[in-house]
């Protein structure tokens, strides 16, 4: 059995374009592996908390005594134990929402996603996969744009960190552009979601 965590940061709710892709992809992986578990994690919903300085100072002084097993880790925990990991949140900003980003600081946690030994750092989590899901106002795949893109390439960057060998992105771009075709654009992007939810 399989179990998949899916993360969603679609601050519009049932608004966001994004949501609608990741459900399109829920929908094709829940019909292909039916006996794999999804477990949804509704960011909006939980409205983590930043981690202020009395929220670090109780967090450190819980894994200094050893105490990892404590309600505080709970998403960290739940991270490294997914076997695939599948993040809703759209283009902000450059990258992504502030929400998913409180949400990456209560995941990485030494000791839970990752560690150091003696070759230095060591990825701890599980899963094989993780999966971006998002859609742009802006076309940033482009050679003259691809720069500006912050959100994927963090992400790709943490899965190094955890030890998750393989990053995916699902992205429809350009959908605030005049010139394009929304709803031709978001069709192609469905079909990308129904293919990749058979094989993910």
């Amino acid at each position: 059995m399989t179990q998949l965590l899916f993360v969603d940061a679609c601050v519009r709710g049932t608004a966001s374009r994004t949501r609608a892709l990741a459900e399109r992809f829920l929908s094709a992986y829940a019909a292909a592996h039916p006996s794999n578990p999804i477990v949804r994690r509704d960011l909006m919903r939980d409205r983590l908390e930043p981690q202020y300085p009395e929220l670090l100072d109780r967090r450190d002084a819980l894994a200094a005594a050893g105490k990892l097993d404590d309600p505080i880790f709970d998403n960290a925990r739940q991270f490294a134990r997914a076997d695939r990991i599948v993040l809703a949140a759209p283009f902000w900003e450059l990258s992504f929402p502030a929400i998913l980003k409180i949400y990456l600081e209560r995941v990485s946690m030494r000791g839970i996603t990752f560690g150091y030994e003696a070759g230095g750092l060591v990825g701890r989590c599980r899963a094989e996969k993780l999966l971006l899901i998002t859609t742009r106002g802006g076309d940033y795949s482009l050679p003259e744009t691809e720069w500006m893109e912050m959100g994927a390439r963090q992400l790709k960057a943490l899965c190094a960190m955890f030890g998750i060998p393989k990053f995916e992105l699902l992205c429809a771009e350009g959908l605030d552009d005049e010139r394009v075709d929304v709803r031709a654009r978001m069709e192609e992007a469905f079909a990308h979601a129904d293919a990749l939810g058979k094989s993910f």
